[in-house]
């Protein structure tokens, strides 16, 4: 297998008035792998992949797939290439590189996991995939390499592993049975282990020593007479790195309010057959 990188971005950048869907990312994807793109709505992970897949050109920076430039050799790029998106979820043929844009939303388990078993096949076929996910675990078990974007930049980039270890501690999680203990519980909490963040109501907090920290924070609950609903401490997950890289978690509704959740707000759905011009409709019909 070539040691050519299959997609290579640098300085990538595209704005839609003020909304800077990608403002500067680079990129770099070994050839026969799963490369992810991890981010909430808004990120600007279907604009990467519109420029990448010729749909859109880029306001600064370059991308090339294969080693063609997307602008000045788009079509020549769209004959190695396929796309799917959320509403051009079926795979006609195998591309020698393969753009999945959150290929699993509104799909069943089931489905879910016969699409993660045909992405695999493609893959030790010696297809080359960049995939873009809001699912922390689909990214955790599809991914060689993943960046997360948020905002239009990336903010980390890495396997997943690399980027689980940067957390390097235990995640302790406390749940309450209402409302009221859970919020009150924060502040009790928050003396003994600081930096907790609820999510309805559990409460998700980075410890370095899980066990004493447990005992340290039943106590405290304990004397301040709330109650709780549940205790488990657990290794660091995709989530979690999410949450301390951002300070969001990664679905949550897009911070643009726009239709598409990209920062365009075209909400456009997309196919790509090999060797043709892509085609794009809308709600309001033919584009």
């Amino acid at each position: 297998m070539s040691d050519q990188p299959a997609i290579v971005v640098e300085g990538l950048v595209k704005h839609f008035g003020d909304v800077h869907a990608l403002d500067g990312i680079d990129l770099s994807v070994r050839p026969g792998t799963v490369y992810g793109l991890l981010g909430p709505n808004g990120a600007g992970k279907t604009t990467a992949v519109r420029v990448l897949t010729t749909i859109i050109t880029p306001d600064a920076g370059r991308a090339e797939v294969l080693g063609l430039d997307v602008v000045r050799q788009a079509r020549q790029v769209r004959a190695n290439i396929g796309l799917a998106g959320q509403n051009a979820a079926s795979l006609v043929h195998r591309p020698r590189v393969l753009f999945l844009d959150e290929p699993t939303t509104g799909l069943d388990p089931r489905s879910r996991n016969d699409l993660w078993d045909m992405i695999r096949e493609l893959v030790a076929d010696g297809t080359t995939l960049l995939l873009t996910t809001q699912y922390l675990e689909e990214a955790d078990v599809l991914a060689e390499r993943l960046a997360v974007i948020d905002r239009g930049l990336v903010i980390a980039e890495g396997t997943p592993g690399e980027l689980k270890a940067r957390l390097g501690s235990t995640v302790l999680e406390v749940g309450f049975d209402d409302d009221e203990s859970a919020r009150a519980a924060v502040a009790v909490i928050g003396a003994v282990a600081p930096g907790g963040d609820l999510h309805g109501r559990v409460l998700h907090i980075t410890v370095d020593d899980g066990p004493k920290v447990a005992m340290e924070v039943l106590r405290a609950l304990d004397q301040a007479r709330l109650s709780v609903g549940g205790l488990a401490l657990r290794e660091p997950s995709l989530d979690d790195v999410f949450l301390t890289l951002t300070g969001h978690r990664a679905v949550e509704p897009s911070v643009d309010g726009l239709a598409d959740g990209d920062g365009d707000g075209d909400g456009d759905s997309v196919a790509v057959d090999p060797g043709r011009r892509p085609t794009a409709t809308t709600s309001g019909g033919a584009a």
